[in-house]
């Protein structure tokens, strides 16, 4: 086996880490100052105020819409949200033990067949698409969730927000004005950070000129990745296998001094607190104490107590209080990656779109660090 001499990797720059691949209107991340801001809005503003209808149309469309406007992407939104019937049937097919990430990615792929703009790359064409893509794939999570547990699917209301029409599609209730308001707000926080893992799959595929369902699908399959979404599904994971708060210090500590990682906590662009973790850890605490149920929100403060200690230079990022969110809104651990899906598709979209705008197809260099020189031995002669 070959080895690759430190000379060689000095040279890579890992993980892409410090390159620029992209400019964008977006999005701005600003680690050193624990800053997320969207088209020059901070985060905690939009969070505080907004709905997720409305940071999708100031993503999307640069500027904080009016009444009118609004009006109008909610109206296209919501009439987006049925399937196919083709598709939903087809759904029906799949294994049930399919998770939930790989029947979102690969529905999204089967959806691209069925619209009716196909590989328009057309600025009209991809907002068409960006609005079909953002209003169904809450349908295909909650309708999976209800096929893979046997039941029939809750075909989507018209009436209800966003997210308030999501949670509804889970079990048929309509959700209190609360949790659909806790759920609007995680959605908003969630919809783009940069140019991360997923975002960066969408627009190199964009970059080669293919269709938008064929970005948002490899989104997806990154996304999946337990380094990127599939970390608020492990810090669940965790919170409940410890289950007590007893057990959080002796497990943070066991495991700090065998040099592994907590899930939740580390971000590669923050170097203080994500505020994205913040906003979630006051509505972690307001849930908390609303719905008498204080145990994991317990057990993420002595955790985050016990790493402030121990390791006081990593911070909680967006994944860690997320998880007690959802959790304590009664929604399934596998259904908490899905959900980053149902925001990001927003960012991802924008994305794609913001790409074509100036598109130059990305192709980075790599360092050869194979053999030299090699000659053809024919198969005879090879031992």
């Amino acid at each position: 086996m070959s080895t690759v001499s430190p000379e060689a990797t000095s040279k890579v720059a890992r993980g892409l880490e410090g390159v620029v691949a992209a400019a964008t209107q977006l999005s701005d991340v600003r680690g050193n100052e624990g800053k997320l801001v969207y088209r020059g809005y901070d985060i905690n503003d939009l969070a505080e105020h907004s709905t997720f209808e409305e940071t999708v149309d100031l993503l999307w469309y640069g500027t904080l819409p009016t009444r009118d406007l609004l009006n109008k992407l909610t109206t296209k939104l919501s009439a987006a949200r049925p399937l196919p019937h083709e598709v939903l049937e087809g759904m029906e097919l799949l294994p049930k033990y399919a998770s939930p990430m790989d029947v979102l990615r690969s529905v999204v792929s089967i959806l691209g067949v069925h619209d009716p703009d196909g590989v328009s790359n057309s600025v009209s064409a991809n907002v068409r698409k960006s609005i079909r893509l953002t209003a169904q794939i809450p349908t295909i999570i909650a309708s999976w969730h209800n096929i893979s547990k046997g039941r029939k699917p809750i075909a989507p209301r018209f009436d209800l927000s966003h997210a308030a029409n999501f949670l509804y599609m889970l079990d048929g209730k309509e959700p209190t004005a609360e949790a659909a308001r806790i759920l609007d707000i995680a959605l908003i926080l969630h919809m783009d950070h940069g140019l991360n893992a997923s975002t960066f799959v969408a627009r190199s595929i964009a970059s080669t000129e293919s269709d938008m369902y064929s970005a948002i699908s490899g989104a997806i399959g990154a996304l999946k990745g337990p380094l990127h979404g599939g970390a608020n599904e492990a810090v669940m994971k965790m919170l409940v296998q410890l289950g007590d708060i007893s057990k959080v210090e002796p497990y943070a500590k066991e495991t700090l001094a065998s040099k592994g990682k907590i899930s939740g906590f580390g971000h590669r662009i923050y170097r203080t607190n994500d505020p994205r973790a913040l906003q979630l850890r006051r509505i972690a605490g307001d849930l908390a104490k609303h719905s008498g149920n204080t145990k994991w929100y317990d057990m993420s403060e002595k955790m985050r107590d016990v790493m402030a200690r121990e390791r006081p230079n990593i911070y909680v990022n967006v994944d860690f209080y997320s998880a007690s969110v959802y959790y304590t809104l009664g929604i399934p651990i596998d259904l908490f990656t899905p959900i980053f899906a149902i925001s990001r598709v927003a960012g991802w979209t924008a994305h794609v779109m913001e790409q074509l705008m100036d598109n130059r197809i990305m192709r980075p260099e790599s360092l050869y660090t194979g053999p030299q020189d090699q000659k053809y031995v024919p198969i005879e002669q090879r031992s």
